[in-house]
């Protein structure tokens, strides 16, 4: 008979506690002028996926080129570009209207863009063909293709526009271009697989994942030289720089561990078991938290950069790859290549005694399949849109 009373009492207690931890908090109105998306390119639909963030719904979904792979916002004007690694190409997509607008050709086996911080280039690294392809992204047109080393991966332009490195997965070097005159101004041999590149807030240094030797390269960009090579884990794949610079954050993807470069003295501080095989981290604008998706387990890691912890470990869709963060960082986006559907995470203050966390699920958004990057836009139209 007790145990019977207990499980009576226990069973709404439970559902009580879930409904705090699942609840879906009323979302913020900043009228009708405000926009705020998530792009996801889905590589097997040959489609974008278009999320309202002010809703969290989905908006639109928007026909691109074949297997679209690399999306990235420019941050002076409402237009959003996907590369498409099948078709050798460019979407750029009108975010005031979610519509291809125009269509850039480039050339082999094209996988990211970058763009420069005015928002009048964009860089994309064509692993199939050794070379870089220079969009003015105002005219919409290609102004030269730069000859690299052996099958680029990625073109990472500098904060200060003057130099994009670019990393050369097949020959182990790193190319650096002269963005001002259009040419490469030297070629250093690095580590083995150069992959995944981050450059310094004052464009000073770049620091280069090497995913064959379980190494980072730090580079001297001004006196185009190489630093420094730092022992890290196993298979490092992404680097996430803190806004501030001042530390780098490399996912290790099969150490299952993530390690902490200090960039000023080109020192690795520690490295922290955070899950089975991590693949990206994401840091928010106050330079505070971590968040990496661990491909291997399901989960995001939340780790801590103040006290050098990690906090939480939150359960999310299968094989989590991309993250996100809405523009007031409240919001996770979580990819999930393996489910075909983005997790969307909210952080909160818990205000009542029995909340369970500042993490909950706030819901999962179907999308396309083999989903495989994201990037979010926001905007005030300066005139409200026609009905």
């Amino acid at each position: 008979m007790r145990k019977v009373l207990f499980i009576a009492v226990c069973i709404p207690v439970v559902a009580g506690l879930g409904w705090l931890y699942f609840h879906e908090r009323q979302l913020t109105d900043y009228g009708p002028a405000y926009h705020e998306y998530a792009y996801i390119t889905n590589g097997k639909s040959n489609t974008v996926s278009v999320i309202d963030l002010r809703t969290f719904q989905p908006a639109k979904t928007v026909k691109v080129g074949s297997e679209p792979t690399g999306v990235a916002a420019n941050s002076k004007k409402n237009e959003i570009y996907v590369v498409n690694t099948g078709s050798n190409n460019l979407s750029v997509i009108d975010a005031e209207r979610n519509a291809v607008i125009a269509t850039i050709g480039v050339h082999g086996k094209p996988y990211f863009i970058d763009v420069s911080a005015d928002g009048r280039r964009g860089y994309v690294a064509n692993s199939g063909s050794a070379n870089v392809s220079v969009i003015d992204l105002e005219k919409r047109v290609v102004i030269s293709n730069i000859r690299v080393g052996a099958a680029p991966g990625l073109a990472r332009v500098s904060p200060d526009g003057a130099t994009v490195v670019v990393s050369n997965r097949g020959d182990n070097t790193i190319s650096l271009i002269d963005a001002g005159r259009l040419m490469v101004r030297n070629t250093i041999p690095v580590c083995q697989q150069p992959e995944d590149v981050a450059i310094l807030p004052d464009s000073g240094k770049a620091f280069v994942a090497c995913a064959a030797s379980g190494q980072v390269a730090s580079i001297d960009l001004k006196n185009n030289k190489l630093l420094a090579l730092l022992d890290v884990g196993k298979t490092p794949v992404h680097l996430a720089l803190k806004p501030d610079g001042g530390e780098l954050m490399v996912s290790n993807f099969d150490s299952d561990n993530i390690s902490i470069i200090e960039t000023t003295t080109d020192e690795v501080g520690g490295s922290y078991l955070i899950g089975t095989h991590p693949a990206r981290g994401i840091v928010t604008a106050d330079n505070s938290r971590l968040y990496v998706s661990n491909f291997g387990s399901n989960t995001v890691a939340v780790y801590d950069i103040d006290i050098g912890k990690m906090i939480a470990t939150l359960p999310v869709g299968s094989h989590p790859d991309g993250l996100a963060l809405s523009q007031s960082q409240n919001y996770l986006l979580v990819l999930n290549s393996g489910s075909g559907d983005v997790t969307v995470i909210q952080k909160r203050t818990p205000k009542k005694k029995f909340e369970p966390g500042e993490y909950s699920l706030l819901t999962m958004i179907p999308v396309g399949v083999q989903p495989n990057n994201i990037v979010v836009k926001s905007f005030v139209l300066a005139k409200p849109p026609s009905k």
